[in-house]
């Protein structure tokens, strides 16, 4: 088997790569508009009742109506994936794996398409689109590979006269509910782990980011997956989130969002429903208030580049985002400058146009919350750019720079989920430290120093799940900086590392005596 490498970015300079990503872009005109459907046990259902999917750079432009599953149907796919399930989890491994393999090859030959896709429905610039297609390729190899690893379980020892295994075996149906900001690789990536390991899965997308869901659905049938394995079941969470999650035949949620639906499905999942045997298992994920540190022993013009890039790339909408910045006093104004003419140097548009650094925020409600916001950081603190918005056309918000905070204001303490960075001054690099670790999360930091005494006491002190070292705090690659976060950041599922796969599992002990 050839060893994993994580999926190559494209180089959009290169006359080639631009013109393929157009033809892409008019790839997906062609079939976007139209009505997608539901698929339960490899039926594909149009409902009566649907959902309208629209470009958030442009309002107006209707990608498609979406499909809704109801309670009644979805009941259907949990009874689907109820019975395939007995089927599934018999299949090798090897033969499991292979459909990620052969998913990855498909999706690797319409790269440019689906990263249109994404531009279209999630409003992602070129480089954004085309970086969570490459993730999503690389959870179906990663994964392939991982579970290929675990397929023959873990050695244990055996006394004389007795042989002793240990052995993985998948949990049973699992419920996962995918995000919208990273609408192709972590809905794919939650998708192949719980397939990979023998489960059969519900899927149920972000209700405006749908439609590439369903191309990665008919990816996963053309690569072989039987009918019935996975079900997709777009709903309103009014209508069927808490259906699922609280379903006695739910095994396990795969939940990747905000942290106050995250505390009801881990507080709902506890709860044991009539005719429930087990308990549910979380893998949850939930966001975070992400904080670059510099220190005053740091390359002035690094520190600005990461602080904006980790911001602004893909309107802040990263649970990874640069949410704030903790700058030692003795440069702080130095790099405040630099963030400043950075910031305001940044093109925002439609992201159809590759001249755009970053595109809209996803929808009016993220808009409203995102200006509301931008109010709030005008009274607790100093507005150094931006600042605007504008939702006539698309959910357009200009990147914002706010600074002198307090540590403990709301614009450093609470998720904006949009291109806004606060900007605050510590004495020391201890108390750079203790104020990036003040909040409630927990999930990515980044410290820009050349002092290497520093570097070691935040590997100590930082408490995230993903710390960087003179880089953005954005970009984890599968395989290679595993992902996910302490505290109300998650359940540190580490997503695309080497221990991830055994949570959609269980460990059985076998003992013979010989």
């Amino acid at each position: 088997m050839i060893s994993y490498k994580h999926e190559p970015f494209t180089d959009f300079s290169i006359k080639e790569n631009r013109d393929a990503f157009l033809e892409g872009l008019k790839t997906v005109e062609g079939y976007l508009g139209g009505d997608f459907p539901l698929v339960i046990n490899g039926h594909h259902v149009i409902t009566e009742e649907k959902t309208t999917v629209v470009n958030p750079a442009n309002h107006s432009e209707v990608l498609g109506n979406m499909s809704m599953a109801s309670q009644e149907i979805a009941e259907e796919a949990m009874e689907i994936a109820d019975q395939t399930f007995n089927m599934w989890k018999r299949v090798k491994p090897e033969v499991r794996a292979d459909v990620l393999f052969k998913a990855a090859a498909i999706v690797r030959r319409r790269k440019m398409e689906f990263s249109a896709l994404l531009t279209k429905e999630a409003g992602k610039p070129w480089n954004e689109a085309d970086a969570d297609t490459a993730e999503a390729i690389d959870f179906l190899e990663y994964y392939g590979r991982q579970m290929l690893r675990l397929k023959d379980g873990m050695p244990v020892e055996s006394r004389p006269g007795e042989f002793n295994r240990f052995d993985y075996i998948p949990l049973g149906i699992g419920v996962v509910i995918s995000p919208w900001n990273f609408a192709f690789a972590i809905m794919a990536g939650t998708t192949a782990a719980a397939l990979v390991t023998g489960n059969t899965v519900l899927l149920k997308p972000a209700s405006t980011t749908p439609i590439v869901a369903y191309k990665f659905v008919e990816v996963l049938e053309e690569a072989g997956l039987p009918a019935g394995v996975l079900n997709f079941v777009p709903g309103s969470s009014r209508d069927i989130g808490d259906f699922l999650v609280d379903h006695p035949r739910t095994r396990f949620i795969s939940f990747t969002g905000s942290r106050d639906v995250g505390k009801r499905i881990y507080e709902r999942a506890a709860v044991v429903n009539e005719g429930q045997i087990w308990l549910k298992r979380v893998i949850a994920e939930m966001g975070g208030k992400d904080t670059i540190v510099v220190d005053k022993e740091a390359d002035l013009e690094l520190a600005a580049d990461s602080i904006v890039k980790s911001a602004f790339g893909f309107s802040g909408q990263k649970c990874s985002a640069c949410s704030r910045a903790v700058i030692h006093e003795d440069v702080y104004d130095q790099v405040v400058e630099m963030v400043k003419e950075k910031t305001e140097g940044l093109t925002y548009g439609d992201p159809a146009d590759q001249n755009n650094f970053t595109g809209p925020v996803i929808d009016q409600s993220s808009y409203d919350k995102v200006m509301s916001y931008i109010e709030i950081g005008k009274e607790e603190g100093r507005l150094v750019a931006g600042g605007v918005g504008d939702d006539s056309k698309g959910f357009f918000v200009a990147p914002t720079v706010f600074a002198d905070l307090d540590p403990e204001a709301r614009m450093m303490q609470e998720e904006i989920f949009g291109p806004v960075v606060a900007l605050c001054k510590a004495p020391t690099f201890d108390d750079a430290i203790e104020i990036a670790n003040n909040t409630e999360y927990g999930l990515t930091g980044a410290v820009i120093t050349n002092n290497r005494l520093h570097l070691e006491q935040a590997r100590e002190d930082f408490h995230v799940g993903n710390l960087y070292f003179n880089r953005g705090c954005t970009g984890a690659i599968v395989g290679y900086q595993p992902f996910g976060g302490f505290n109300m950041s998650g359940t540190d599922s580490k997503a695309g590392g080497p221990d991830y796969l055994q949570l959609h599992m269980q460990g059985k002990t076998t003992s013979e005596m010989l």
